[in-house]
């Protein structure tokens, strides 16, 4: 079976988007676990990112808050969050934003676990 998971960012797309929360990242304000897991501070993503993917089976899809639905943003109980699809197309939390965070700087270790939950 065919597992899809999308992440959802905790700032929004776009070049404002991205500004803010740059800005808010300077200054101490903004976090986003999987913006550092995914990015860290290189826009065009990080490659210890870029490496553990290309190795990866793992189907994730990467949006920002204002690019997702109502109904995938009411799956998360909060951001940032990784959904699973499950077989009906309903989207549930697969991983929560307290998990995240323990897997900055070890992309390989998140995409490890999705995989387990495939």
């Amino acid at each position: 079976m065919s597992v899809s998971f999308l992440g959802i960012y905790d700032a929004d797309g776009g070049l404002g988007g991205e500004l803010r929360y740059v800005a808010g990242k300077l200054l101490g304000r903004g976090k986003c676990a999987l913006c550092d897991i995914t990015h860290g501070w290189n826009p065009m993503g990080s490659k210890s990112w870029k490496q553990a993917c290309a190795v990866s089976d793992v189907e994730l899809e990467l949006l920002h808050r204002n690019e997702v639905t109502a109904e995938q943003l009411a799956s998360a109980t909060g951001l940032p969050a990784i959904l699973r699809m499950d077989e009906d197309g309903l989207w549930s939390e697969a991983i929560p934003p307290s998990e995240l965070s323990q897997y900055v700087g070890a992309p390989d270790a998140l995409l490890e676990r999705l995989e387990q939950l495939s």
